[in-house]
């Protein structure tokens, strides 16, 4: 069986037009765009959304200098697809009103840049996708994700996966950096409970 290519010698053949490596691109990506397109804006139109970053994608990958990671690349042009379709369509952001940090809870469990200041047992708060090594708590998380609100999704795969800033999070969705705390904090405190039951008990 062959193995998987990394993304740099996936972004060297797309530059070729290689169009069976854009296939894998959108394989191994559309999913993480239509969470951040849903998150923006709304059910209604993040397939069209998602769609448009795609074709956008698709022209402008010649021209990608690798200056951050392809994925990180990616999330900025859907993230201004959908920025540019509620504008056309004058509406509003999915997410609504967010209530305000609860400041005794902030502090407690993250520091200023987001980063837990107690962490579940065997997180690591550097590289948090070590904790998906092992494959039925990976089962757990990524099914808890699934029923998570697509607002904490699309936070919790930013700032944990993707490791961006809360201020780089805050421009992609357009929210505060305080509601972007906010919303982080929701689904790590969801995530959280599935991990300590699953280091507890061994199961979902």
């Amino acid at each position: 069986m062959s193995q998987p290519i990394d993304d740099q010698q996936l972004i060297a053949r797309l530059k070729t037009g290689d169009n069976l490596a854009f296939k894998e691109l959108i394989s191994r990506y559309h999913q993480k765009l239509l969470i951040v397109a849903r998150a923006i804006a709304g059910d209604v139109f993040a397939e069209d959304v998602t769609q448009e970053a795609w074709a956008s994608i698709y022209k402008a990958i010649g021209k990608f200098e690798s200056r951050s990671s392809l994925s990180t690349w990616m999330i900025q042009i859907v993230s201004n697809e959908a920025k540019s379709r509620l504008r056309r369509e004058k509406r509003h952001s999915s997410f609504g009103d967010i209530d305000e940090v609860r400041p005794e809870i902030d502090a407690e469990c993250f520091n200023d840049n987001g980063h837990w200041v107690n962490p579940p047992s065997h997180w690591d708060i550097n590289t948090p996708e070590l904790m998906l090594q092992e494959d039925q708590l990976r089962h757990c998380i990524e099914h808890t994700l699934t029923l998570l609100p697509e607002n904490q999704k699309a936070v919790f795969l930013l700032r944990d996966v993707e490791q961006a800033s809360l201020e780089e999070i805050a421009d992609l969705l357009t929210l505060s950096e305080a509601n972007v705390r906010v919303i982080l904090h929701r689904a790590r405190l969801q995530l959280m409970k599935i991990i300590n039951h699953y280091q507890e008990t061994g199961e979902c």
